[in-house]
């Protein structure tokens, strides 16, 4: 890995949310619905943030962490490892493809009041650069094009601490009511 300032500031700010969720409580798992009956879309990720929620588990798999969520925005970040290889010796397309799924969902749920929920429906990503374990910290960064009553789209793009890019995505989500417990 390229050992320049913002890549290491970039290591140290998801090594703090990983302490900062742990902290709260948090672990991987799923929430029940008691937990977040009332919430909003941007309330139970500061939840799962803070810890007060479990976290999704892939989380650990993918060695990626939820950084910042507002409305209509979110920001994974991850840190490709050997395990993410592909038979190329390059990070898999779907390492990327998870990282840019969860950024773009989370972006749309910002924008979902407590009961609604959503899916992808649809999901195009394009690979720019290879990645390796070499390179450092990504970040999938996603903010919302469209939140409607059943159809949300957002886009994405993935980078380093240099700016430079390493995939993009859009996303069509289908969103939903939750049905009553």
């Amino acid at each position: 890995m390229e050992n320049n300032q913002e890549s290491l500031v970039w290591i140290s700010q998801q090594s703090d949310a990983k302490q900062r969720i742990r902290k709260g409580g948090g672990a991987p798992g799923l929430a029940r619905i008691d937990q977040v009956a009332g919430k909003s879309g941007l309330e139970i990720l500061e939840a799962m943030m803070s810890g007060q929620l479990p976290y999704p588990p892939m989380n650990e798999t993918m060695n990626m962490t939820l950084l910042e969520v507002d409305n209509g925005r979110a920001v994974f970040q991850g840190i490709p490892l050997r395990q993410h290889y592909n038979p190329l010796g390059t990070v898999h397309g779907g390492w990327f493809a998870t990282l840019l799924d969860s950024a773009l969902g989370c972006s749309v749920q910002t924008m979902l009041p407590a009961r609604r929920s959503y899916t992808t429906a649809e999901l195009s990503i394009n690979i720019v650069r290879a990645a390796s374990h070499k390179t450092g910290p990504l970040r999938g960064v996603a903010t919302v094009v469209h939140s409607g009553r059943q159809i949300a789209t957002a886009e994405a793009r993935v980078e380093d601490a240099k700016g430079k890019l390493y995939a993009h995505a859009t996303t069509t989500c289908f969103v939903f009511d939750v049905p009553a417990a």
